[in-house]
């Protein structure tokens, strides 16, 4: 941080910041002043300050109230973002006084969430009592952006587009397979080429999803399209669409068997030939080396888990 961005941080005071988004909410200074328990002219006196150290005009007043100026929406966007930081901060660092030795935030695909992370992170919080870990699940290319802006300690997620400069380590490995109902006309193939599938309609994941980018680009390849009939955002849900008859589709292999007993008994799977359904999930971290202690040792017992998956399989080959 530059002297001059230390000393623009000095000046700002985050009770000023704290009035002004309540005056913007409430779009009076009065009625702000009243829900945060404090004087109209000294809120007026702290807007007036927080103008003059920006070297703007941030509101305009009228008899009715306040409206903001562009340079105000643009301070509002910023002192939301800052105050929320502030409450998600203390959030945490009150579990640290309840005793929690350790937080790790983890964004993961939906093929990582439901076919390994909840059998490795179950483990790992049985051995590891004192670390909370938040995971939350987002598409392959929000993982990594998660994690490029310092949203995420730890991403997990295919990387078939490149991570930039993250640093990424090998976890699982999953097979893409075409799931159809039995008694279809491609039921009894034991395995088939993606392109011969799409003279059906299909059921596919958001447009964004590395699953439907990798079955769009295959198409386009074969100068074919994908005749997407439903979108849908999980892979429970696609099944029971294919089990009512709404098309056919694509998801990992272990996903469907995890589900089968459950969800879509009247399906079957048959395999890719494509290079493609063969994928590989990754860690993804803008530095393993500098990872907090807690994150470190999840990354350690992920990978180990990885490692550990990969010898039983060569051992089952």
């Amino acid at each position: 941080m530059s002297t001059s961005e230390r000393n623009f941080a000095r000046r700002i005071d985050l009770t000023s910041l704290q009035l002004f988004v309540a005056v913007c909410e409430l779009g009076s200074i009065g009625r702000a002043a009243e829900r945060e328990f404090i004087a109209a002219s000294a809120v007026s006196k702290r807007l007036s300050d927080l103008e003059a150290t920006l070297g703007t005009a941030l509101l305009y007043r009228h008899a009715r109230g306040v409206d903001l100026t562009p340079a105000g929406e643009s301070l509002l966007h910023h002192a939301r973002s800052v105050l929320y930081s502030l409450e998600k901060m203390q959030g945490e660092l009150s579990e640290y006084a309840d005793g929690v030795r350790g937080h790790v935030r983890v964004h993961a695909n939906i093929s990582a969430i439901v076919q390994f992370l909840p059998e490795d992170l179950g483990v790992f919080s049985r051995a590891h009592e004192a670390i909370k870990i938040d995971l939350e699940e987002h598409l392959s290319s929000e993982v990594i952006r998660a994690v490029q802006e310092g949203a995420a300690d730890l991403g997990v997620c295919h990387v078939a587009g490149g991570a930039g400069e993250l640093q990424s380590l090998s976890y699982r490995h999953d097979r893409l397979a075409l799931i159809v109902p039995e008694g279809h006309a491609l039921a009894a193939q034991d395995a088939i080429d993606f392109v011969d599938s799409l003279a059906f309609d299909h059921v596919g994941l958001h447009t964004n999803s590395s699953i439907y980018v990798a079955m769009h680009e295959a198409a386009l390849s074969a100068g074919r399209s994908v005749k997407l009939r439903i979108h849908v955002t999980g892979l429970d849900a696609m099944c029971r669409m294919i089990d009512n008859g709404l098309g056919i589709g694509v998801m990992p292999q272990r996903a469907f068997e995890l589900m089968h007993n459950g969800i879509g008994r009247g399906l079957v799977s048959v395999t890719l030939n494509d290079a493609w359904a063969a994928r590989e999930i990754r860690l993804v971290a803008r530095d393993f080396s500098t990872l907090p202690v807690a994150a470190r040792t999840l990354v350690n017992h992920l990978h180990a888990a990885a490692n550990s998956a990969d010898a039983t399989e060569r051992l089952a080959a």
